[in-house]
């Protein structure tokens, strides 16, 4: 069937219909940063970042209208960005921030993947992909440049391979913890981070929001993050091994608001939302159950502080809608 026949299904418009929801938030912050960046290398970085997002949007919004639905509002610089307001962010922040969000991306891209069948949409998610990619192995290699990648603990070779043997290797409460497997390391080591950039960005987005409401919902997400870095934190230390640094001294003082209020929550909501699938696969991957009961209260608590989230932007009307299913019984009331 030639593609033109083929009609989007619900979860290919979903995907791209999030995609450009959460593309458009992620491009108005980075076009704040462009505008405080001084240097020039991390610029090029960020206006790169931005061209090659433009061109995504452009094409998702022509998928969209060729399927006869709306464009999503999303975030734009008009409504949801303030010119010319005091530097919140340092240059190393803004760059951090970038690599953060193209992990981010990639894992939405993925995802927007494996849930396409039409050619040309796989062919768009590919070529989203390649350049996801790109800018991951740019950001990285700043970032070691500038001595500011933080790589996970090294390990020394055993002489050979070994088999689990008997209920200690799962024991994590009582007696002798064995050591922490790779796996179970690189799971923590990617949340931490995570978790080190919600929480650093709850702080600059508290000292700028309008709204007391929202500023309230900031401090708990911060005050959220800050048990999570140090629960997870402390298992690393117990094995004595380094926990990822902090970035809170790359926020300044600014309470200079750049962003609208509808923006930071949006963002913080997103990142609590993309944070579950990391803490799932740091679930599935852990195997000595203090770890697994650590990851357990995070997903819990996340529920939680999402929930307030929700009511928050529904309550403002902050939150776009997605398209619906057919109501069948509103149709046959209508008949």
């Amino acid at each position: 069937m030639n593609k033109e026949e083929l009609k989007l299904t619900s979860a290919e418009i979903g995907t791209l219909w999030g995609q450009y929801i959460n593309g458009t938030a992620v491009e108005v912050i980075n076009k704040y940063m462009l505008s405080i960046i001084e240097d020039e290398k991390i610029k090029t970085l960020f206006e790169d970042a931005l061209k090659v997002f433009d061109q995504q949007k452009n094409q998702i919004s022509q998928f969209i209208e060729n399927e006869g639905f709306p464009v999503p509002i999303g975030f734009n610089e008009s409504s949801d960005l303030n010119q010319g307001t005091k530097r919140l962010f340092s240059d190393i922040f803004c760059l951090h921030y970038l690599h953060i969000m193209t992990l981010h991306g990639l894992l939405g891209h993925s995802t927007s993947l494996s849930s396409s069948v039409r050619k040309d949409l796989r062919h768009f998610y590919d070529s989203c992909n390649n350049d996801g990619m790109g800018l991951y192995h740019r950001t990285t290699e700043l970032l070691l440049e500038k001595g500011h990648f933080q790589r996970d603990p090294y390990f020394y070779p055993e002489e050979n391979p070994e088999f689990v043997s008997g209920q200690k290797f799962i024991d994590g409460f009582f007696g002798d913890k064995r050591p922490l497997a790779s796996t179970e390391i690189l799971a923590l080591s990617l949340n931490l981070k995570k978790k080190v950039m919600e929480k650093s960005l709850s702080i600059g987005f508290a000292q700028v929001v309008q709204s007391k409401e929202v500023r309230k919902f900031l401090e708990i997400s911060q005050n959220a993050s800050d048990q999570q870095i140090e629960s997870l934190g402390t298992v690393l230390k117990r094995d004595n091994l380094p926990v990822p640094m902090s970035w809170e001294t790359e926020v300044t003082t600014s309470q200079d608001a750049p962003f609208s209020d509808k923006l930071m929550m949006y963002h913080i909501g997103f990142l609590l939302q993309t944070s579950q699938s990391y803490h799932g696969a740091g679930l599935a991957t852990a195997m000595r159950t203090d770890l697994v009961t650590a990851y357990e209260k995070i997903v819990l608590k996340n529920i939680m502080i999402t929930k307030e989230w929700f009511n928050l932007m529904t309550k403002h009307k902050w939150l776009e809608e997605p398209p619906l299913a057919p109501d069948r019984k509103e149709i046959a009331k209508d008949k």
